[in-house]
């Protein structure tokens, strides 16, 4: 083998291609990680780049001291406002009817004074056979008299005319014994609407039979309902600036209208009255958080409820930005504020910069 031939197979060796054998095949290779993407660090700290934050729509305030009314959360429920809702019971027993429309359904809107259903005298019939003697006997009266009365005119000239009168008295008040009577037999009742408003409660159907004094419907003011609190501090109505609670993400004002005097459950019931669209929203009885603010100040650091999060052990943090793109986590000490907005007591300094969106993103980092 010459040199030239020699050369030629050590170059071949170097460039041939080694194959591995059936069932050695080790897949492909794994991709490399990826150090520029949301991680949490070993400080427990968060890198997360600015595309990323841009993703996430995160954004941070800047922390501000100041003097902020300090807040008592009571668990409330919302209550018919006496003044804006009704019942609509019936006074007799009997059978329920409808007027022309039909039966009124839940959420519908009812006029001051609209006729919603009838309720039919209903009596047992050994009642009923004594009304319609009765009926009877004062028809055959009232017949009697009235020819008494005919007789009577007939003679104007030679019989007094007190009698002729009184004849007359008879006769009426027989007409008007035997129409009441009439009218117990076939009596009904319209249930009226005492006020203008949305059907709330509806507790009958078609020809239910229903007895006196039973609930039929009941009618609420959308727009003005009554919160009913209960706190065992006897001292906090005294000390009540005023209050409000939470539906959705509004703050809705509550204007404290009064204490009650006897406890109930051990607990004092606070009256809060209540105006605006967003009580629309709610229903009677629905659990509530109502929160009152006292005339008593703390200092601290307003946020959103929604910046402050839980760690691993069940602590209240923020994540406060201390650089471009990293996030840390800082302990917290807070008080509620009206429900949407929190003081924090401890934990922050002026000038930090938290995060108020997007932070439970951030806080899902690992």
């Amino acid at each position: 083998m010459n040199a030239r031939t020699l050369l030629l197979a050590v170059l071949l060796g170097f460039t041939s291609v080694s194959w591995a054998g059936e069932g050695h095949n080790h897949g492909e290779a794994a991709a490399p990680a990826n150090g520029n993407g949301p991680q949490r660090l070993p400080d427990g700290s968060v890198f997360l780049p600015k595309p990323a934050q841009h993703q996430l729509s995160v954004r941070t305030t800047v922390a501000k001291a100041g003097e902020l009314g300090k807040t008592v959360e009571l668990a409330g429920r919302v209550v018919m406002d006496p003044n804006a809702g009704g019942k609509v019971q019936s006074t007799i027993a009997g059978r329920i009817e409808a007027q022309g429309g039909g039966l009124p359904s839940l959420g519908q809107s009812v006029r001051k004074g609209q006729v919603l259903a009838y309720v039919v005298a209903s009596a047992a019939p050994l009642e009923r056979s004594n009304q319609a003697a009765q009926l009877a006997e004062l028809r055959a009266a009232q017949t009697l008299a009235a020819k008494r009365l005919a007789r009577l005119r007939e003679l104007s000239d030679t019989v007094p005319r007190k009698e002729i009168e009184a004849a007359e008295s008879e006769v009426a008040s027989l007409a008007g014994r035997a129409t009441a009577v009439s009218g117990g037999l076939g009596a009904r009742e319209a249930l009226v609407a005492p006020l203008t408003g949305v059907i709330a409660a509806s507790n009958v159907a078609l020809g239910q039979v229903v007895d006196a004094r039973e609930l039929v419907f009941e009618i609420v003011d959308p727009t003005r309902l009554g919160i009913e609190a209960t706190t065992y501090d006897p001292e906090l109505p005294a000390n009540i600036g005023n209050a409000s609670m939470a539906v959705g993400n509004e703050t809705v004002p509550l204007r404290f209208s009064g204490a009650a005097r006897s406890m109930r459950d051990q607990a004092l019931p606070l009256n809060f009255r209540a105006q605006g669209a967003a009580l629309s929203r709610l229903a009677v009885g629905q659990p509530v958080k109502v929160f009152v603010h006292t005339r008593a100040f703390v200092r601290g650091f307003p946020l959103p409820s929604s910046a402050v999060m839980r760690n691993a052990s069940n602590q209240s943090i923020v994540w406060v930005k201390t650089a471009p793109e990293k996030f840390e986590p800082r302990v917290v000490t807070v008080e509620p504020l009206d429900g949407v907005n929190v003081a924090v007591t401890n934990g922050l300094k002026v000038g930090d910069r938290v995060a108020t969106q997007g932070a439970t993103l951030i806080n899902q980092v690992r």
